[in-house]
């Protein structure tokens, strides 16, 4: 149990009696498509920040093993990167994103490529939208909480984050992802302040961590942290954005909307990294740093302030949940079952509800498998982002578009290359060392191969 107070055990019932509100408030009226799917199209700039910056900031154990053991490389690494793909989004593709006026990602490729690109981009979408990583980081905390096994713990992780969301869609999402953000700032503000308070600052980080916490390497290779670089380019194709765009009451709002949420992450990584340093500080031997957060809050905070920092982590992650889930839904229902059928767009809540416990089950299938969370955005991250960077790009600007036929070429082989790169590496033969071919990683050759996909396209549309 994380605690024996019921001051913070009452402050983790009356979250979920919250949700539980919500999700009874829900009942109320029937949603519309647009409603459902997209909010009406009428996020406002704070809703927007706000359901931005809580979706894409779910990792949070993650975060703090990473900073236990790296230092300030966990801002070089989980943070300047995305903090670039998400400036790119904002500057070039966030304002002509909310012009287009579209439900999903895939939409776009259907309108510029047809069904089959759509189809291949639904595919992606659902694979880099699974919140498969987010459910093992709940569960894990639930069973450090509760003191029980990982896996019902996992199973409770997903039905718990988007059981609330069922009957209002994107709508719901973004109200609670209001009230998360809210929770993960005031609990990491809280926590820090009683680190600095007890401890002091600077200077007792630097007498008590290693030289290479304050490096911007944290004592990685370059190439380890080079590839999240990269790897960081999701941003431009990652669907939380552009639903979000698509959402936004207008086009400044879509652009504006991404550049405050950047200033926000940054603030944020700094309470998180800095929190994660003194957690190294103070808990030298931790056995397990994937609870370097729980644990420091163990030591360092009295009831209720610890109540408030785990209702944090858990509103953190669940912010994630919900809304990647809520997107893997609307891929289910809009782009694959409405796409092959064509049906009418009034059916899509339905649909949409149907695939959100589809789309549950499969990231706990996927979370029981891989019990990596670090693992899971590496690989995920590796095959989508060439697979949709390319096709998208040009869709939207209108400008170096191929066929139908070769924007499918050029979507199939980095999935299947950058798969395959992975799958190697994660099942070597008898004798193999366990690594990847020639040593090079899988989004390179992804990347690769759009690129050389695309270069053929172009040069044979002019002879």
């Amino acid at each position: 149990m994380f605690s024996q107070s019921p001051l913070d055990w009452g402050l983790i019932l009356l979250y979920f009696g919250f949700l539980a509100a919500v999700w009874a408030g829900a009942f109320r009226r029937r949603p519309s498509a647009v409603d459902y799917l997209v909010a009406g199209r009428r996020v406002t700039l704070p809703a927007f920040v706000a359901t931005l910056v809580a979706t894409w900031y779910g990792g949070i154990l993650g975060v703090g093993e990473y900073s236990w053991r790296h230092g300030l490389a966990n801002w070089l690494v989980f943070g300047v990167p995305y903090y670039i793909g998400a400036l790119l989004f904002a500057w070039f593709f966030a304002k002509r994103a909310r012009e287009q006026a579209l439900y999903t990602l895939p939409d776009l490729l259907d309108r510029a490529y047809g069904r089959g690109p759509a189809l291949m981009g639904a595919l992606a979408v659902f694979v880099v939208a699974q919140p498969a990583a987010y459910v093992l980081m709940l569960g894990t905390l639930f069973a450090a909480m509760f003191g029980l096994p990982l896996a019902p713990c996992i199973v409770a992780a997903a039905l718990l984050s988007v059981f609330y969301i069922d009957k209002g869609g994107l709508r719901t999402v973004v109200f609670t992802d209001q009230v998360q953000f809210v929770l993960m700032y005031a609990g990491f503000i809280l926590m820090l302040g009683f680190l600095v308070a007890q401890h002091g600052g600077l200077s007792f980080l630097r007498a008590h961590l290693p030289a290479t916490h304050f490096a911007w390497h944290g004592g990685n290779p370059p190439q380890a942290i080079f590839v999240w670089y990269f790897i960081a380019l999701s941003a431009l194709v990652d669907p939380g954005f552009w639903q979000r765009a698509y959402a936004a009451r207008d086009p400044k709002v879509a652009r504006n909307g991404v550049l405050w949420s950047v200033a926000c992450w940054a603030v944020f990584d700094f309470l998180t990294t800095t929190t994660g340093m003194y957690a190294r500080a103070l808990l030298p031997q931790l056995r397990d740093p994937v609870f370097a957060f729980p644990e420091v809050a163990r030591v360092t905070l009295p009831p209720l302030a610890l109540g408030l920092f785990y209702l944090a982590m858990i509103a953190t992650v669940m912010s994630t949940i919900d809304s990647y889930g809520f997107i893997a839904a609307t891929t289910v229902s809009r782009d694959v079952v409405w796409r092959l059928r064509r049906g009418a767009e009034d059916r899509l809540p339905h649909l949409t509800r149907l695939g959100l416990w589809i789309a549950a089950a499969f990231a706990v299938a996927l979370a029981l498998m891989n019990r990596s969370v670090v693992g899971l955005w590496h690989d995920l991250g590796s095959i989508v982002t060439p697979t949709l960077l390319l096709p998208v790009a040009t869709a939207l600007t209108g400008r170096g578009k191929l066929s139908s036929g070769w924007t499918l070429a050029a979507m199939l082989a980095p999935f299947g290359l950058a798969l395959a790169w992975i799958l190697i590496e994660a099942f070597p033969a008898p004798g193999s060392p366990g690594a990847y071919p020639l040593s090079i990683e899988p989004i390179y050759v992804g990347l690769a191969a759009s690129l050389a996909i695309y270069a053929a396209g172009w040069l044979l549309r002019k002879e």
